[in-house]
């Protein structure tokens, strides 16, 4: 009779354990997802029995009208801290229950560094969700100064934004025209103003790219700028112009004002630009080379047939070059006075240039 006894408990134990193993898991599998392959039959169970324990605190929201937060992990967090530190900045209700669900979920190990906004709007399953993708809402994208059209282009679907290098391109063939520097323009080129952009990542408008930074373009030029591109007897157009002949030419910026200078001297008096970025502008892209600005120039180079060509045509190139910087335009609006006409580079590599007067001085500065 006591064995009897004896084998109906252990009958009654075996049976509340299957249904602790069965039940348990498939119950909590219903609530919060299956459990993690790679947990053990007995975390499994663990896990689950935690989760179903901890019940409301990881489903329902804290506050349905809670604001917006940021929440920063580090890199190199590890899941108890970054369910700490939730519980302190007051986005989750306990901390044991969130770790409890990311170690059950399989989600403690795939947590990404990054900055987050969250809000206690969201549930606690929400946030452990929201934890796997570090993706920034906004890219941030970077315009150089002296880069063209074309290389803003490239650079666009490696930015995260979802615009091609053609939409840009053939969006920027018909730039905004409710700015007076632009009216009657056929391209963007020059106009585009090298800075640092936040757009949404969800940006899919290239006219929208380019009316924002035509717009920063419009914000810098001062009437002082205008003032001074109007004493230099240029439009805003040809003191854009010349200001990206003056970008892709100097190698140290505080040059920028003596090259100005001495192309400003040789249009005064009728006399060809011979500028080199104009060559290498009408060239476009050397495959050899891997860029859009072909060095060193040969003589053959120089010969090219293009109204770019500056080394063949009197005066300023039909557009601007390239997109100058907020410093070319003012070393244009403001240049250095000089009797310069001719400049070289010295033979230090240094991309500092000699200055002359006359031809037989710049021959003179020749390197050995």
């Amino acid at each position: 009779m006591r064995k009897l006894i004896v084998v109906i408990i252990i009958l009654f134990l075996c049976a509340g354990l299957s249904i602790i193993v069965l039940y348990v898991p498939s119950r909590a599998a219903r609530i919060y997802g299956p459990a993690a392959p790679s947990l053990s039959l007995p975390e499994r169970v663990q896990y689950s029995a935690l989760l179903l324990w901890y019940d409301g605190l990881l489903t329902q929201p804290l506050d349905l009208n809670g604001a917006e937060q940021t929440f920063t992990i580090e890199a190199g967090e590890s899941a108890d801290l970054v369910a700490i530190h939730l519980r302190s900045q007051g986005l989750i209700r306990d901390s044991e229950s969130f770790r409890s669900y990311l170690i059950y979920s399989g989600l403690d190990t795939s947590i990404q560094a990054g900055e987050y906004q969250l809000s206690t709007a969201m549930s606690a399953l929400d946030i452990a969700h929201e934890l796997q993708d570090a993706t920034p809402e906004d890219v941030t994208f970077v315009v150089l100064p002296g880069w063209r059209v074309e290389e803003i282009a490239e650079s666009l679907p490696t930015s995260g934004l979802p615009i091609t290098y053609d939409e840009f391109l053939n969006a920027a063939k018909t730039p905004p025209q409710e700015y007076d520097f632009l009216v009657g323009a056929s391209s963007a080129e020059g106009f585009l103003y090298p800075d640092a952009y936040i757009f949404p990542r969800t940006t899919s408008s290239a006219e929208e790219i380019i009316a924002e930074m035509v717009r920063n373009f419009a914000a810098h030029l001062t009437l002082d700028l205008r003032n001074g591109f109007d004493r230099q007897g240029l439009t805003v157009y040809q003191a854009v112009t010349l200001a990206s002949m003056v970008e892709r030419e100097a190698v140290q910026e505080e040059e920028q004002a003596l090259i100005a200078s001495v192309y400003l001297n040789r249009l005064n008096i009728g006399m060809k630009l011979d500028a080199d970025p104009t060559v290498q502008y009408a060239i476009g892209y050397n495959l050899l080379q891997q860029t859009w600005w072909t060095n060193p120039l040969n003589l053959l180079d120089l010969e090219i047939n293009s109204v770019y060509n500056t080394y063949r045509y009197e005066g300023l190139p039909p557009t601007p070059i390239a997109n100058p910087s907020l410093d070319a335009l003012r070393a244009v609006a403001f240049p250095t006075e000089t009797t310069y006409y001719y400049f070289r580079a010295k033979c230090d590599e240094s991309g500092f240039h000699e200055f002359s007067e006359t031809f037989d001085e710049h021959l003179q500065n020749g390197c050995p």
